[in-house]
């Protein structure tokens, strides 16, 4: 409910300040993938025109933040350019995002810090991950070369399932780690894929991943060893 409020009532904000002191000033909206919640299969991938169905007061607030970019454009003719990511990971993301719990988990495993298990939450839900270093080149592109009021999904293209993201983080350790679900990290409305079509951002900018799935696991797993 408090990062809900922050994003919509910090936006509001920054926007009025845009109104009245820059009103020339390009602004990037950040939305997120999870605007779209409850996606049918034959929906997927995801475009620019599915519609929003959100099943969570964090993409709620996504939304939000989404139209209110939109309104201050048509209203008071501010350059929002609005963006849409999926799911990204890297080094230095908190917990409480799926890669960095559960390399957090094994890299504590490494060191003694706790019993050799790493408990997980639903394994079968296949998501769009992307580097948060490519997700930065994006940004930057969106900003600099996306037109004003317009939308942009950010995203891969490529579906990987969290049991095979889990299966390549141990594959990465030495250390004998059993696996077990735990019924309070299941979520009541977790959907089975969510895939990211973004050709109306690569036809524009020419943006492409760089950075593999296997590079950014390796990465966010040394980053724990390192914090730990």
């Amino acid at each position: 409910a408090i990062s809900g409020k922050v994003n919509i009532i910090g936006q509001l904000n920054l926007l009025e300040a845009v109104v009245r002191h820059a009103p020339e000033a390009r602004v990037l909206v950040v939305g997120s993938g999870d605007e779209y919640g409850m996606v049918k299969p034959e929906e997927v991938p995801i475009a620019e025109d599915q519609p929003f169905r959100p099943n969570s007061p964090y993409a709620v607030s996504k939304v939000a933040q989404d139209m209110l970019g939109l309104q201050y454009f048509l209203m008071h003719k501010v350059s929002t350019i609005r963006v849409r990511p999926f799911n990204h990971i890297g080094p230095r993301q908190a917990r409480g995002f799926v890669v960095a719990d559960f390399a957090r988990q094994i890299a504590e495993i490494e060191a003694g810090a706790c019993a050799p298990v790493v408990r997980v939450g639903n394994l079968n839900a296949e998501r769009d991950f992307t580097d948060v270093r490519d997700m930065v080149r994006a940004y930057h592109l969106a900003i600099t070369q996306g037109a004003p009021g317009d939308v942009y999904n950010l995203g891969s293209g490529a579906t990987t399932s969290i049991k095979n993201m889990l299966n390549d983080l141990l594959s990465l350790s030495s250390a004998a780690i059993e696996v077990v679900v735990d019924p309070a990290r299941l979520r009541p409305s977790d959907m089975p894929v969510l895939s990211c079509d973004s050709t109306k951002f690569r036809t524009l900018t020419g943006w492409t991943p760089m950075i593999s799935l296997k590079q950014s696991l390796q990465d966010v797993l040394d980053y724990w060893r390192q914090a730990l």
